[in-house]
């Protein structure tokens, strides 16, 4: 019996043996797409450093422990004078910050300020007329526009990936556990290595710091959004940390009775029950006691934890401020002045 298997090869068609005909009309958006990647690449990738840190092998003190190298990421320098953004998980509790530039040179950074709750840092390098990379506006990007990775995963210096922006609005857990708002997914592959890199867009302004991936999970990438980053930037230049909001209790989510909700005419569903007030806290010099449900912080409706802690900002530091809780069956308004929360040590 003949085969019927026809092999394909030299423009040859699988119908009618007729020649492969390449349709060029796509043509110009296939050379748009790549100037657009190579032009962002080549005016991003001089800012773009690699990061190594180590921490201390031993007691502090101990002027025989050698450092130990703890790992490495990536970073962008922000200012020609040496000011460089990363994550704060590459550099946290960093005894030593070595920088490697796109050029080969490498120098020893200090760190600035770092930022766990936003998993954000600054270091600075000594150096005067640094490549410094141009900051965009994330308000300004849309779903489906290019996005552009550029770092050094596994250390394999100014690697470039390039996707599209998948999603706004994400929101993702910091290693405090704290939720960080306004995250952008992207597709733009990421690995181990790219944390602490710039997400960059066509015209080579960056967009947002690459953060983190989800394994097993392929082409799900998420990265800070550039103005929250710029925003905690300029705070941790300015003073080393971010000031938030404190009032001392510990609590857990729960569900409202409906009753509760119907009569109180209340917004959600859920609120934050109090598990315990620490001693003189600002909750507790304000009579918060512990079974109370906490369902507004001002005017703003507290569904959660994650609503509490996003809404104690360092605005509300030394205000009073009006707290709703529901105790037993009763709705009552407290007053509390939040203070400055202590600011967590890297060591």
């Amino acid at each position: 019996m003949r085969s019927s298997l026809k092999l394909v090869s030299d423009g040859a068609a699988l119908n009618g043996d007729r020649p492969f005909s390449h349709d060029k009309s796509d043509d110009h958006l296939f050379d748009a797409y790549s100037r657009a990647v190579t032009g962002a690449a080549e005016s991003v990738s001089p800012a773009v450093v690699n990061i190594e840190v180590a921490h201390a092998a031993g007691p502090r003190g101990n002027s025989r422990n050698h450092d130990a190298p703890a790992g490495s990421g990536s970073g962008f320098i922000v200012a020609p004078d040496g000011y460089i953004m990363t994550n704060s998980h590459v550099v946290h509790r960093a005894s030593r910050i070595s920088v490697t530039l796109s050029d080969g040179r490498k120098s020893e950074a200090e760190l600035i300020g770092d930022d766990p709750e936003t998993d954000l840092a600054v270091i600075r390098i000594t150096g005067s007329n640094l490549a410094a990379v141009s900051l965009g506006d994330s308000h300004a990007i849309r779903v489906g526009q290019l996005a552009i990775a550029i770092g050094n995963p596994y250390g394999f210096q100014c690697t470039v990936t390039a996707g599209v922006v998948s999603a706004l609005g994400r929101s993702l857990r910091a290693g405090s556990g704290r939720l960080i708002d306004n995250v952008i997914q992207t597709d733009a592959a990421l690995n181990p290595g790219n944390s602490g890199g710039p997400l960059v867009n066509s015209r080579g302004e960056v967009i947002g710091v690459n953060t983190a991936i989800i394994l097993p999970a392929q082409g799900i990438c998420f990265a800070i959004a550039i103005n929250s980053a710029k925003l905690v930037a300029g705070h941790l230049i300015k003073d080393g940390k971010i000031s938030r909001g404190y009032i001392g209790i510990a609590g857990h989510n729960v569900e409202l009775p409906r009753r509760f909700v119907r009569f109180y005419r209340l917004p959600a569903e859920t609120a934050v029950r109090v598990a315990s007030v620490e001693a003189n806290s600002p909750a507790a010099l304000g009579g918060v006691k512990e079974g109370d449900q906490i369902v507004r912080l001002g005017e703003t409706t507290i569904a959660g934890i994650d609503d509490l802690q996003r809404h104690l900002t360092m605005s509300q530091v030394g205000v009073r401020t009006p707290v709703t809780v529901i105790r037993g069956t009763e709705q009552l308004t407290l007053e509390i002045v939040p203070s400055e929360a202590a600011h967590k040590s890297r060591e």
